[in-house]
């Protein structure tokens, strides 16, 4: 995952209206039910079933921490996707979404300006069509790289050429050493 990825994630864990299970047998018992059967789950997990039947009827009560982070990721991943669904939708369609980040941009301007990049926090909220290109991209498996593209393309339009009303000759952004990024939606 890349760091847009990651934070698609962690604004879409933000939307639970009810907290995952926190036992391994009730992580186990719900990716059991979303995958149908104790080998699917295995095979996602990379141990076996027989492993995963123990976990299930409580015979082990603790996973390997790498297995543990495993089943953790994948009840998180899983858990009310309908929420997500219902964000994401709204984002999309009406609400747009909000991109706080501290990075270095760097941007190619008309004659006589600096196209130097530099470390800039910044907070935009960016309009619902930036938010569906995003989500379509990463839905879609694109790279990082081409959805910090959608966001410096949204940038370039809402902050540094305010809608059309500055920076006219300002033709490309490019975000590069991101320090950190949030988005909230």
């Amino acid at each position: 995952m890349g760091e847009i990825d990651d934070a698609i994630e962690r604004a879409d864990r933000e939307a639970f209206t009810k907290d995952p299970p926190k036992t391994l047998k009730g992580q186990i018992g719900y990716l059991i039910k979303q995958f149908g059967s104790a080998k699917a789950v295995a095979a996602e997990l990379g141990v076996t079933a027989d492993s995963v039947n123990r976990y299930r009827r409580g015979a082990r009560k603790h996973a390997r921490p790498d297995v543990a982070a495993k089943i953790d990721d994948a009840v998180k991943q899983r858990w009310q996707p309908m929420v997500r669904k219902r964000r994401q939708k709204k984002a999309a369609t009406t609400g747009g979404i909000t991109v706080e980040t501290r990075a270095r941009f760097g941007y190619q301007s008309s004659a006589g300006s600096t196209d130097d990049g530099r470390f800039r926090r910044l907070t935009v909220k960016l309009p619902a069509t930036y938010a569906q290109r995003l989500f379509d991209a990463r839905d879609t498996g694109a790279s990082d790289q081409e959805m910090r593209g959608i966001i410096a393309e949204g940038f370039k339009e809402i902050y540094f050429q305010d809608n059309g009303g500055r920076a006219m000759g300002l033709s490309d952004v490019a975000i590069n050493d991101i320090d950190y990024l949030d988005l909230e939606y």
